[in-house]
């Protein structure tokens, strides 16, 4: 793991990128990141969120300054800038049931090729999609998702790299760290080793490339 500030962890993720952004409704997400790729006008992305938080907040910052073109998802119902951007043919956006999204990129970091789930089968969700027979019953192929760069947040973060997450925040970021090529964490706050028992860590140090500095 290497420390880095803010502007240098956006720095290396080029415009066309398809990043993570953990997080719901923008509880455990990356807000610094967020807003410094605002900044810097990181555009065309390609964002895999759970969902698309509301205008202001969360991922739905990317939104509000148009630096998105395709969001793959399970909820954009509160974040009427995506409606109109998506209606406008501006964004494209993968609706994804919730509970097949998380398998989707626990797929892609546990290197399996998608997962088989009855969630779909018989209505517009199968279109396009392997239908595979087990024992009898259809289920649908969905294929694993992985990302060139996950953006994730923790509450505690030790200097080796492992993350130790609070209550709800936890949420998508464990298995987002997983399933991309490049990881960038924020943290409430930086601890000395040993600060985090072996016991309570979540997602450990050899799954986090980049810590975004505090301060």
């Amino acid at each position: 793991m290497k420390v880095v500030s803010v502007e240098d962890a956006v720095a290396m993720i080029p415009n066309g990128a398809t990043v993570m952004v953990g997080g719901f409704m923008g509880i455990g997400t990356p807000e610094r990141v967020l807003d410094e790729m605002v900044r810097q006008r990181k555009s065309e992305l390609s964002i895999i969120s759970n969902d698309a938080a509301i205008p202001g907040k969360g991922v739905g910052k990317l939104f509000d300054a148009s630096l998105v073109t395709a969001l793959t998802t399970s909820h954009i119902g509160l974040n009427p800038n995506v409606q109109k951007q998506m209606m406008a043919s501006k964004v494209s956006v993968d609706l994804v049931p919730q509970g097949t999204f998380v398998e989707r990129i626990r797929a892609g970091g546990c290197g399996l090729g998608g997962v088989l789930t009855p969630t779909g089968v018989g209505t517009l969700v199968e279109e396009g999609k392997r239908h595979i027979d087990v024992d009898g019953k259809c289920f649908l192929l969905e294929t694993a998702l992985r990302s060139d760069f996950a953006l994730i947040h923790a509450f505690l973060v030790d200097y080796l790299g492992n993350l130790a997450y609070a209550l709800t925040a936890r949420n998508f970021n464990p298995v987002m760290a997983m399933a991309a090529d490049t990881v960038i964490v924020t943290a409430e706050n930086i601890v000395p080793v040993g600060v985090i028992t072996p016991d309570h860590v979540v997602t450990p140090a050899p799954l986090v490339d980049f810590l975004v500095a505090n301060g």
